[in-house]
């Protein structure tokens, strides 16, 4: 199983970012997959989630009608569409398919002016 992010950077408040993370190893279409976020000083937390066809998905509040995540089952990729980024957003992010218990190995976001 491989998880391979891409997409972070630097991004002033208010601005936009697009993650992505292909996947390698497993069957993509059979597997949850969801973006995790670890700030500095903090405890890793779930920021989405999405069932393997999009027919459920789970945001934590914090950026709920901010951040998209969608996939791609034909690419085997997963997106995370971040919008309206705010300092609070800066962490590594990190893609997982929670039921094999395997990530990748993160793409850092910095939102700052």
């Amino acid at each position: 199983v491989q998880l391979v992010e891409s997409g972070g950077g630097l991004v002033q408040p208010g601005g936009s970012l697009r993650l992505s993370c292909a996947a390698s190893g497993f069957t993509f279409s059979n597997y949850d997959m969801s973006w995790y976020r670890q700030a500095p000083g903090k405890e890793r937390e779930l920021v989405a989630r999405i069932t393997p066809f999009g027919g459920s998905i789970y945001y934590v509040d914090s950026v709920k009608g901010r951040y998209t995540i969608s996939r791609d089952n034909a690419k085997k990729i997963v997106y995370l569409q971040m919008n309206r980024l705010k300092p609070e957003d800066t962490a590594v992010y990190y893609c997982t398919a929670p039921t094999l218990g395997s990530w990748g190995q993160g793409t850092q976001v910095t939102v700052s002016s």
